[in-house]
């Protein structure tokens, strides 16, 4: 520690001072401390805690592990709005022609339709009419149209349902019109829920002469959200529950359901070419419809018009939404307007009307709970007008496509009013009037669908197919990934650089900014064999990282010293993995982990992870997604910080710094491994799984589909990264498992099929002896016998990755 002269004088004087006075009043003493602290933290820490590294003092009584989610949460509030004013630099539009636009947004398109995990191939073109048990067309006959229940082919897995209307004239456009999520299509037939949001709008343009078909959409509800085998539901919205599964595999809900209206425009041009005349195709929706009728204007070409309705926003709040809203990396290149210009030349209608109201998941008494927090409320206009202003400013004023209008039809606030039909008629070519329609317009068929049965077909049909993808994606992993590795280790750096990139990418990686990390220490405690201290480091704006560093006393001058990271789990804190209380709350699961390695001859480093506080800290994984992060961007940095601190440490080894986590932190010792420099060796407790089918599986009563962790999700891991994977791109570097059989995460069968990968890779590197896996008689818990071993054997003495 370095004090200036002057410091020096004002510190000798002060103490001579303060001895003296000891004899008059106490106080004095401590105003004299007080002074000292408030003229040098400094100072202060070489006088009375003695940290034998570089420091200033850590004040305030406030608890750390709130500051943190709370800086953390800002950082990604500012984070979101840079990125908004940054996402002009991710397009150059090209308007000369339509053409040369199609060319200059290509790359976007294709980027979009990725994220919304559009990836399987369409089945051929197919639409049925459904039938009664007795093989009776379920139709309704009127004057002008003929209503029908239909279905249409969209994957070899999947169908979708809906309301087919035929006009009795000639067609003069083909129409498909997406009601929101919770209404059904009855309603915009016009023979249910009399004069509801959109009642009768796609009977009034078959009137006019369109061919309407009308999807079946994944409702709010909860009703068939969770497993009838094992009698285990959830409070999960049924577009969470297919949300959650299909995140994991690179697919989305949001993806399936554009996947049946690109699947309907299919049929619509086997119906021009079986007719032999070419008409025009619009879209229409409103609500959850209104959110896919953009994104299908923005990446299907074939569309002519789209209405957009109770949907088109700013959408930087798109982490408060429901969370089957919640696209990953999309608010880096698309916010609405960016999929509104998309559109180009190709029309679309914006209009602002009161959106479907969503107060939360259901209030359910089923037998889980955890479904995600999200609302839909009021559209704001002036955000939405502004969000329109933005779109159309990026187009030249003469070649214009886009139309706003605000709502108020005879109807109020609903969607698909007069002028917006008959806006949308005019753009289709149809000569006809969209009128109004009577309260008596159609008979009600009583021999019609069960409507609870279809959606459970609904839903049911896309989980199949997710299911089915589930089961199917280690084969992608083969190709992608271990058919790219072979020969030795350094044969293989190359590829795995490359590898490591893309799970950089997945995990959205962020770099500790370059400024100083301005290390600030208080002691904690001492004993006969080790002093620890409370430290907080610098990492990025409003981040920081904090933790407690263990230091044996017997380190003879000048040696250094191995650390090993002690990482603790959800909703734990540096002291759980210190404390060798066995009273503690937590004693349990850690059992004095970072003790009882400091006594061994370590130093030993226990860092806060940000996944403490329930939803306030999940909150933090909705903000980091919009914009390509997760949580682990954060953690990842956070540790590199801890690292490089580490590493300049006098007393420190710097090529033996090894991590040790549990649970949550066994999932930190599989990742921030793969990506931060300077970790030697990794040891993953109670976690390490076949991670992928943790997460998307409905099979198993302990699948994170029955949970509260709705944040666990990470963007198509299925088809890249499982947890093998992680492990091979930690080695050739030593990796250890440890596993209570009892432990409830998962069973030994789903470990030891994952760990007989990573076992087979360090073989073929020819460094077996690297890798090992201790199967103990206990529950989530840290054993601390093979792995204390372990890192004996590789730390105690001089061995240097390779």
């Amino acid at each position: 520690m370095i004090m200036t002269k002057r410091l020096r004088i004002i510190y000798k004087n002060s103490l001579m001072f303060a001895i003296r006075s000891i004899k008059k009043k106490k106080a004095y003493i401590i105003n004299i401390f007080m002074f000292l602290i408030s003229i040098s933290p400094s100072l202060t820490l070489t006088a009375f805690g003695q940290p034998p590294f570089e420091s200033t003092l850590l004040t305030g009584t406030d608890d750390l592990s709130v500051l943190m989610v709370q800086g953390i949460d800002r950082y990604l509030t500012l984070k979101t709005q840079e990125l908004k004013q940054e996402r002009h630099n991710y397009w150059k539009y090209d308007f000369s022609s339509a053409q040369s636009f199609e060319r200059s947004t290509q790359q976007n398109r294709d980027l979009l339709s990725e994220r919304l995990g559009i990836a399987d191939k369409r089945a051929s073109p197919d639409l049925e009419i459904l039938t009664t048990k007795s093989l009776k067309q379920l139709k309704i006959d009127n004057k002008e149209s003929i209503l029908y229940s239909v279905r249409w082919k969209v994957l070899d897995n999947l169908w979708a349902e809906g309301i087919l209307i035929l006009p009795k004239q000639k067609i003069a456009a083909r129409v498909i019109m997406i009601p929101d999520a919770d209404i059904v299509p009855e309603v915009l037939a016009g023979f249910k829920n009399l004069r509801g949001a959109g009642w009768g709008s796609a009977l009034r343009l078959a009137k006019a002469g369109c061919q309407v078909l009308i999807p079946t959409l994944v409702n709010r509800q909860d009703t068939f959200s969770g497993s009838e085998i094992l009698n285990h539901f959830t409070n999960q919205p049924h577009r969470e529950w297919l949300y959650r599964q299909s995140y994991e595999l690179g697919r989305h809900i949001i993806g399936y359901e554009l996947q049946k209206i690109f699947a309907a425009i299919d049929w619509f041009q086997s119906e021009d070419h079986t007719q032999e005349s070419k008409v025009p195709i619009g879209v229409a929706g409103y609500g959850e419809g209104g959110m896919l009728a953009l994104y299908a204007a923005a990446i299907d070409r074939r569309i002519t018009c789209t209405i957009v309705s109770g949907y088109y926003n700013e959408r930087e709040q798109l982490w408060s939404e429901p969370i089957y809203r919640n696209v990953f990396g999309l608010l880096k290149t698309f916010g609405d307007a960016e999929l509104a210009v998309m559109a180009w030349p190709n029309k679309v209608i914006i209009e602002h009307c009161k959106e479907p109201v969503v107060g939360g998941p259901p209030q359910s008494t089923n037998i889980r709970f955890g479904a995600a927090p999200g609302k839909l409320d009021s559209l704001s206009f002036s955000s939405a007008f502004s969000e329109w202003e933005k779109a159309k400013n990026n187009i030249p004023a003469s070649k214009n496509h886009l139309l706003f209008v605000k709502s108020k039809s005879g109807l109020g606030d609903h969607p698909f009013s007069d002028t917006v039909l008959s806006l949308f008629a005019e753009q289709l070519k149809v000569q006809k009037t969209v009128s109004p329609l009577s309260s008596n317009e159609n008979v009600y068929n009583n021999d019609w669908v069960n409507e609870t049965e279809r959606q459970k077909k609904t839903v049911r049909d896309i989980e199949m197919c997710v299911q089915r993808t589930l089961a199917l994606c280690s084969k992608t992993r083969d190709q992608s990934f271990w058919n790219t590795l072979s020969g030795d280790i350094s044969s293989q750096d190359k590829i795995k650089a490359i590898h490591r990139k893309r799970f950089a990418d997945i995990l959205g990686f962020l770099s500790p900014q370059p400024s100083e990390m301005l290390p600030k220490a208080r002691k904690l405690n001492e004993t006969e064999k080790w002093t620890s201290y409370e430290i907080t480091l610098n990492v990025l704006p409003d981040v920081f990282a904090w933790g407690i560093i263990m230091i044996p006393k017997n380190i003879p001058p000048g040696e250094k010293r191995p650390v090993v990271v002690c990482q603790h789990g959800l909703e734990g804190l540096p002291g759980d993995v210190v404390t060798t209380d066995s009273t503690a709350q937590n004693f349990h699961y850690y059992k004095g982990l970072a003790t009882r390695l400091t006594e061994r001859g370590y130093i030993t480093f226990c860092p806060h992870n940000p996944y403490r506080g329930k939803d306030n800290f999940r909150v933090l994984q909705r903000k980091a997604n919009p914009i390509g992060l997760t949580l682990f961007s954060i953690i990842t940095a956070q540790h590199q910080r801890i690292v490089d601190w580490l590493s300049s440490l006098s007393f420190v080894d710097s090529t033996r710094i090894a991590l040790y986590g549990l649970s949550y932190g066994g999932k930190t010792a599989m990742r921030v491994p793969v990506l931060v420099k300077g970790y030697c060796l990794s040891i993953c407790s109670g976690d390490f799984n076949e991670w992928v089918l943790k997460n998307a599986t409905t099979a198993y009563d302990f699948s994170y589909l029955f949970t509260r962790e709705y944040e666990m999700p990470e963007w198509d891991l299925g088809h890249t990264f499982n947890y093998a994977e992680m492990a091979a791109l930690i080695a050739p570097r030593p990796f250890m498992v440890e596993r209570g059989i009892y432990d409830g995460v998962a069973t030994d069968e789903w470990v030891d099929f994952e760990f007989a990968k990573v076992r087979r890779h360090y073989m073929n590197l020819g460094i077996q002896q690297l890798c090992a896996i201790e199967h103990f008689p206990g529950p989530h818990t840290i054993n601390g016998v093979g792995t204390f071993e372990f890192l004996d054997k590789y730390l105690k003495r001089n061995w240097i990755e390779k």
